[in-house]
């Protein structure tokens, strides 16, 4: 994970180094700038591969070629496999890959990344950028006297003086010749094809595991934990990531209510923890802890909306808390749009659940998955997420919804029902953990009404009414 920002058409370092200013906290290691002709590339570098050497821009032997990246690319050592007899590698950074396998097939070299990433290269006097399948890696453009600027933040790129701020569309990559062009679109719904329950279990179970294992990459140095809230997401990443690293380090947060009783999450992630046998660590915020990082959380957040600013300040301390141990942390993210666990789809009619569920994994680039960034980023800490691997979300829009929501006899409904049911006969998680009752991010860490509270205090009901 890093922050990236350039410009094509001008040689504006002055720019882009205040650019740079902005983005420390995305990459604390290291810091680079490059210019070529009427292009500059910089960058700041959070080492995660090849620490040693994996410094950006990364260049090809002429110098008039070159890369910056941010994310990371999982498949890039078959990748390197195939191309290491035809271009010089001076790196073992994945970065360097998709420089050679741009060189090897141009702009189409993004259909064979599997990753998150936001990156631009340039070609001489040409480049493109590219962001990744679904907008897990961020990126921002626009244009000054039609010259062209990029970065990783808002924030950085509002330092451009650009007449309006674009978001790079998740998906896409970008050519002068082609303009935008896109790549990946989440799959067609397909629903008639999974029907079987056993085999449906057995194809998410091994599909799981393997986007959780894939996201383990780091050079040996570099320590990776993950999220246990106590609840199937988190704590089933978790399970799968401890199976390959021991004492492996997991991350909860929450609160004591007046009475001194603790929230949900504290309680039922100590039993998953146990279960699989991590290093567990917690923090428990008060009232004033909350109210004092509000500030905070909505300027990194680069969003007023309410829900995301919620949702952020619980994410905000257990992110505080996981860069204290670890550098990369695996988490829940993007379970509930690819396995239907929001509350609101139980009401949905079930012949537009998975209509519903692929909108919601469309735009997730600027909601939930800027959150993640955001926060993360905000303590240079790199976060993972196992349930959007594309084969996963190729997956999801093959299962039938009533095998997502289930119906009981009495009429209650069981959320991500198939995917509880394809672990049920494994032993990652105890049933209690497994079968938990979902509660929202907010609810399970205890804050669920402290935004409305300081709201109520701060606004008057006639300034509700005015508004």
């Amino acid at each position: 994970m890093c922050g990236i920002a350039g410009c094509f058409g001008v040689k504006d370092t002055e720019t882009i180094s205040k650019m740079l200013d902005a983005l420390p906290h995305r990459g604390p290691d290291d810091r680079d700038m490059y210019t070529y002709n009427n292009t500059v590339f910089g960058h700041t570098r959070l080492s995660i591969v090849d620490v040693k050497k994996g410094r950006q821009p990364i260049l090809d032997r002429s110098g008039q070629k070159g890369i910056i990246c941010n994310g990371e690319i999982y498949n890039f050592m078959k990748i390197r496999e195939k191309l290491v007899g035809k271009y010089p590698f001076t790196t073992w950074s994945d970065t360097e890959v998709i420089l050679h396998l741009y060189q090897e097939k141009g702009p189409e070299c993004v259909k064979e990344l599997d990753g998150m990433f936001a990156f631009a290269i340039f070609d001489g006097d040409d480049f493109m950028l590219a962001r990744d399948p679904v907008g897990i890696k961020p990126l921002y453009y626009g244009y000054v006297d039609n010259k062209l600027y990029f970065t990783s933040e808002l924030g950085a790129m509002s330092l451009a003086g650009v007449e309006e701020v674009h978001e790079f569309p998740a998906g896409h990559y970008y050519t002068p010749r082609e303009g935008f062009v896109q790549y990946y679109r989440v799959p067609e719904i397909q629903d008639s094809i999974l029907t079987d329950v056993e085999e449906a279990s057995r194809q998410i179970r091994e599909t799981f595991i393997a986007a959780v294992k894939k996201r383990l990459l780091s050079d040996k140095e570099i320590h990776v934990g993950s999220f246990c809230s106590g609840g199937i997401d988190s704590s089933l990443v978790a399970a799968i990531a401890a199976e390959e690293i021991p004492h492996l380090h997991t991350f909860v947060v929450g609160m004591k209510d007046k009475d001194g009783v603790e929230s949900d999450d504290l309680q039922a992630s100590r039993i998953a923890a146990k279960h699989i046998g991590s290093t567990h660590h917690e923090l428990i915020f008060t009232e004033d802890d909350y109210y004092e990082a509000l500030p905070t959380v909505i300027n990194k957040l680069e969003t007023y909306d309410p829900s995301l600013v919620r949702c952020a300040v619980p994410c905000y301390f257990t992110c505080k808390l996981a860069a204290e141990y670890v550098t990369v942390v695996l988490t829940g993210e993007g379970a509930d749009e690819v396995f239907s666990g929001y509350h609101y789809m139980k009401h949905f009619p079930m012949n537009l659940q998975n209509k519903e569920a692929r909108r919601c994994i469309t735009n997730l680039h600027n909601i939930n998955l800027q959150r993640a960034d955001r926060m993360g980023m905000l303590f240079s800490l790199e976060l993972r997420v196992p349930f959007l691997d594309v084969a996963m979300i190729d997956l999801a829009m093959k299962i039938p919804p009533e095998l997502k929501i289930l119906c009981n006899e009495d009429g209650s409904k069981i959320e991500k029902w198939i995917m509880r049911k394809a672990f049920q006969d494994t032993n990652y998680l105890p049933d209690d953990i497994l079968w938990r009752y979902k509660v929202q991010y907010t609810q399970g860490a205890g804050c669920e009404s402290l935004g409305e509270k300081l709201a109520e205090s701060e606004v008057s009901q006639e300034e509700y009414e005015r508004i």
